[in-house]
C-alpha cells in the first residue's frame, strides 16, 4: 500500500486537482561532449569535481541539486564547475549516465 492509497483510505471525498498530479522534472540539455568527473583533495578533504557541460547555468544548478539529492552530501556550483564533498565518482557517473549524459572519468 503507497502513500496515494493511504491517503484515499483517509480522506475518500478528497479529489485530487491537475496540480497535484502532475509534476515533472525539468528538463535539461543534453550535450554531445562528455562531462568530466575527477576527483581532488582540498584542504585533506575529497572532492569529486564535475565540468564540462556547456548548457545553461541554470540546467546546472538544476543537475547539482538533484546530484546532491541523490547522494545526501553537500556541494556547490561555481566556475561552471559542480563540487560534490566526498568520493562519489561511481555513483555519479552512473545518475549522468541514466540521464543521458556521456561522462569521461579523469585521474585514478
Amino acid at each position: 500500500m503507497d502513500l496515494k492509497d493511504q491517503l484515499k483510505s483517509l480522506f475518500p471525498e478528497h479529489q485530487p486537482s491537475q496540480e497535484e498530479e502532475i509534476k515533472e522534472t525539468p528538463s535539461i540539455w543534453l550535450q554531445k561532449e562528455p562531462l568530466i568527473c575527477k576527483y581532488e583533495k582540498r584542504n585533506g578533504k575529497p572532492i569529486t569535481i564535475i565540468e564540462g557541460y556547456t548548457g545553461a547555468n541554470s540546467d546546472f544548478k538544476i543537475l547539482t541539486k538533484e546530484i546532491k539529492k541523490l547522494l545526501g552530501v553537500g556541494g556547490s556550483f561555481k566556475n561552471d564547475q559542480i563540487i560534490i564533498q566526498g568520493d562519489y565518482r561511481d555513483n555519479i557517473m552512473v545518475f549522468l549516465k541514466n540521464k543521458g549524459f556521456k561522462v569521461k572519468r579523469v585521474g585514478g
